[in-house]
């Protein structure tokens, strides 16, 4: 047992030093924070208060878009770069299971997405804090009772975007390990994540429906993607004051992204155990 945690944690560390040294992630990091810090720019437009929001939504925007290109691509280079180098084979040669060297991709990637969502929720709460500390000195009158922002709910919100990461990490894994080439893993785990994102709009459609087949086959689709819907709940968080979300909701959120990440490594070990490398 112990080996094997050992096993893992080396192939995690050396996948995510591999990662951290690809220039895409260095590049999409710097322009994910040069892209946040543009933001500011529409004060000039004197929004007010409202530029608080409009700051918060544009982050959590390019936290979400950022973070999805990069989940998706970083994992598929990392998991073809190791086949493509034989350098699989020769790591599987050795005591190494096929489950070892996929859960180690998956927390090298995944350790790589904590890393840019600390870095890009950092920077916006530190730009929401020297805005709003602008706007308590010229509009005092609109913070009589204290500060707008929950700036410890931005890190909540980062941590549920990291979760989600998580899954749509696990899912770019499990695509790649029954497909050939990079170009279909990437393109297939983007749209994936297209019906993912968009999964409410049927769970709505099949609340409607008559019981029959086609009802059946929403719902049965509604459990083989995850909803992403559910992590995306940053205004309700961040600017929510009078009715925070409970902590127990919080965690079910958790929950169920690990449910799903683990559901997905465990499918796609069962695809690679079945590869020839």
């Amino acid at each position: 047992m112990i080996d094997s945690i050992n096993r893992l944690r080396f192939i995690a560390g050396n996948t995510f030093l591999e990662a951290v040294r690809q220039k895409f992630f260095n590049s999409l990091l710097l322009i994910s924070i040069a892209l946040l810090a543009s933001s500011t720019f529409f004060q000039q437009f004197d929004f007010g208060t409202n530029e608080l929001k409009f700051i918060t939504d544009f982050g959590f925007g390019a936290l979400f878009f950022f973070g999805s290109i990069l989940s998706v691509t970083a994992t598929t280079q990392l998991f073809f770069n190791e086949i493509e180098n034989r350098t699989a084979l020769t790591m599987l040669a050795k005591p190494i299971h096929k489950l070892e060297f996929l859960a180690g991709k998956f927390f090298g990637a995944h350790m790589l997405m904590l890393c840019f969502t600390a870095v890009i929720t950092l920077v916006l709460a530190g730009m929401l804090y020297w805005r709003e500390t602008e706007l308590m000195a010229r509009l005092g009158d609109a913070f009589i009772d204290g500060r707008l922002v929950n700036y410890s709910d931005i890190f909540v919100f980062g941590l549920l975007q990291w979760m989600k990461f998580g899954v749509l990490t696990a899912i770019t894994l499990f695509i790649a390990s029954f497909s050939n080439t990079n170009l279909y893993t990437i393109v297939v785990s983007f749209f994936v994540l297209i019906i993912c994102q968009l999964q409410y709009i049927a769970r709505d459609a099949y609340s409607t429906m008559e019981a029959g087949i086609g009802r059946w086959l929403v719902q049965f689709l509604g459990l083989i993607f995850p909803n992403f819907q559910l992590f995306n709940i940053g205004d309700q968080l961040v600017f929510n004051v009078k009715a925070p979300i409970p902590a127990v909701t919080i965690l079910q959120i958790v929950g169920y992204g690990l449910i799903y990440t683990v559901v997905f490594v465990l499918l796609a070990h069962v695809n690679f155990r079945r590869r020839e490398i």
